[in-house]
């Protein structure tokens, strides 16, 4: 592939990177308590859409903050894994493998 070929395969792949990541907004990741009592949704650019919290928990303040760092932490994982996967996705199938460019649009 020759240079100009390349640049515009790179400029392409960019676009799809930020049409991918502009469609993962719309990706909703939920997460919950294994009690139900706090339900978390995150988008999978990890942004927070909603929480909701039994009234129960308000009651216990070091109970609920424990909840909320647990369901988050998890919401957040999974939203991270859903995200990584689909820029992987299109970086690999449009780019050339060329040492040391592998993190380039992430």
């Amino acid at each position: 592939m020759d240079l100009m070929g390349m640049m515009g395969k790179l400029r392409e792949t960019q676009q799809k990177i930020e049409e991918t990541k502009k469609r993962l907004d719309t990706v909703l990741i939920d997460e919950q308590s294994s009690d139900s009592l706090l339900k978390v949704t995150v988008t999978a650019n990890n942004k927070i859409k909603s929480i909701t919290i039994d009234d129960t928990l308000l009651e216990d303040k070091d109970q609920l903050e424990d909840y909320l760092i647990l369901v988050m932490n998890k919401a957040i994982e999974k939203a991270t894994a859903v995200n990584q996967a689909e820029l992987d996705a299109v970086t690999k199938v449009d780019l050339p493998s060329i040492p040391g460019m592998e993190d380039m649009f992430k």
